[in-house]
């Protein structure tokens, strides 16, 4: 059979891209085209990919989940856990020239929680005012204690973006970023390309081995694998799980396989807009769980992403200290399903299910129309662009959802924006005052034994609704090209791009 146009395009596109792309080019193939590139309203797994060539934390972590420098040199909590000072790194400056400091932190801070659309406003709500206390040192101060907050220092609400720049574009500042990161933006062509280069001035910049970075979206995993192996790309995040046995034999390619910390679910609009009621999907909990109880989740696993994944019912998975052990993951339950179908006055509930284009999401989601139909189950299928899908779920224009979460090392980065009353991030509309007191409880805990009770609390009242069906927890799957070392296997699933180098 002849192959199609649309298949062969983004193999084409890279052809065209500078074919010298020399030594010093790293070529990295996504599986989607990111959102805006402002970490103040960015909410894509892959724009976090690509912030890290473009724009350092306060903090990252490491390898395993520990807190680290990065902007920020050190900090120290107050003896009543409500203020956090941290020291800052000296000598460095942005990509427009002006310097870094803590004037500079406070300005993101604020920006973070005052700017319209901001989706890290729930992630710093505890943040009431940030005090210069030098232009080294700068004071956190807190309304309430807030124990997730290094490890939200350390994704995009610890970003920090120039101030000068950021004032002078506005809400368009996405489209030409200024942060401080080892790359600094040149161009982006949607659906086709970013171009970085190398940041001269880095605070780090002897870590730093290429004078250009090219991200290319490629959202079918088969082309992106191509284009690896034909030495259009260097590497290629989120390959598929099928290609992995392959894969590990290719002497030409290495392959890295890390555990994430996030989950993939499917997430119901319960009450985010008025097509909540015009489904019983979305209406009724009773269906929700007939819905569950239709799906096996290891059979999912198994046919979907070829076993490379945990199965779990919860945002965090089985083996994490803080998953609720009283609520195990349910088995699959045909008879059960049907039964609770009949008592809601719905033996056949029809429903359409959101999936973005990428080529695992679109598998699963014809996994779950297959299950689901021997309960009674009618799942229609509406494929859509990742940003697109994103939109649609902000705006509440879906029934279902398949969504993937990417995770966060604190579990609070998994739960409160979704299930938090009005929160940035919850698309399906769960409000429970509370689970809103359980999870401003959890935040307030600095000990894991008191926040695991917590977390178990709120977990017993959110599976009862179950706004989000949690199926289970991926391996992140990476290929690239042998001859590249310093390639980190950190769980947050991003590419650390310092510390990368080709060998000849």
């Amino acid at each position: 059979m002849k192959p199609s146009a649309r298949v062969l395009l983004p193999t084409l596109l890279l052809s065209l891209l500078p074919l010298a792309a020399a030594a010093q080019t790293l070529r990295v193939g996504l599986a989607e085209d990111p959102d805006v590139l402002d970490p103040t309203l960015a909410r894509t797994f892959v724009g976090r990919v690509v912030f890290t060539a473009l724009c350092d934390k306060l903090f990252d972590v490491d390898e395993k989940l520990n807190i680290v420098p990065q902007l920020a040199t050190s900090y120290q909590w107050s003896a009543d856990s409500k203020a956090l000072t941290l020291k800052l790194r000296p000598g460095v400056t942005f990509h427009d020239g002006e310097k870094f400091d803590a004037a500079a932190v406070k300005y993101n801070i604020e920006r973070h929680k005052t700017m319209p659309g901001s989706n890290r406003r729930g992630e710093l709500a505890p943040v009431a005012s940030v005090d210069v206390v030098d232009a080294a040192t700068v004071r956190l101060n807190l309304s309430a204690p807030f124990s997730p907050l290094l490890a939200q220092l350390a994704d995009r609400a610890g970003m920090m973006v120039s101030p000068k720049a950021a004032l002078a574009a506005g809400d368009k500042f996405g489209a030409r970023p200024v942060c401080s990161g080892p790359f600094k933006f040149v161009e982006r062509v949607a659906q086709d390309r970013m171009v970085f280069e190398r940041f001269p001035a880095y605070w780090n910049k002897d870590a730093v081995h290429f004078d250009k970075v090219i991200y290319t979206p490629i959202p079918d995993a088969t082309v992106r694998l191509a284009n690896l192996r034909a030495g259009q790309l260097d590497f290629a995040e989120r390959v598929a799980s099928s290609d992995m046995e392959k894969l590990q034999t290719d002497k030409k390619l290495k392959t890295s396989r890390i555990t994430e910390i996030g989950y993939q679910g499917i997430t119901i609009n319960i009450g985010k807009s008025e097509l909540a009621q015009k489904n019983p999907l979305g209406r009724d909990a009773r269906v929700r769980e007939a819905f569950e109880l239709s799906l096996d989740r290891q059979g999912l696993s198994q046919v979907v992403m070829d076993n490379e994944a945990t199965v779990g019912n919860q945002w965090v998975a089985p083996n994490n200290p803080y998953y609720a052990k009283s609520l195990p993951v349910p088995k699959r339950d045909i008879a059960r399903a049907k039964a609770l179908l009949k008592e809601a006055g719905v033996p056949n509930p029809s429903f359409t299910l959101v999936t973005p284009t990428t080529s695992d999401a679109q598998r699963l989601a014809l996994v779950v129309q297959a299950m689901t139909r021997e309960a009674g189950f009618d799942v229609k299928i509406q494929a859509a662009e990742f940003a697109t899908s994103l939109n649609m779920a902000d705006k509440g224009e879906f029934e279902a959802y398949v969504l993937a979460w990417s995770g966060r090392a604190d579990p609070d980065g998994n739960l409160f924006s979704f299930h938090g009353c009005k929160q940035p991030l919850n698309y399906t509309g769960y409000c429970d005052a509370e689970t809103d007191k359980l999870l401003a409880q959890s935040r307030t805990l600095r000990e894991p034994a008191e926040r695991r009770k917590v977390f178990e609390q709120i977990a017993a009242r959110v599976m009862k609704e179950r706004p989000i069906i949690y199926l289970y927890h991926r391996n992140w799957l990476w290929a690239y090209n042998a001859k590249l070392s310093g390639v980190r296997n950190v769980p947050d699933g991003l590419l650390r791009i310092s510390g990368l180098k080709m060998t000849p």
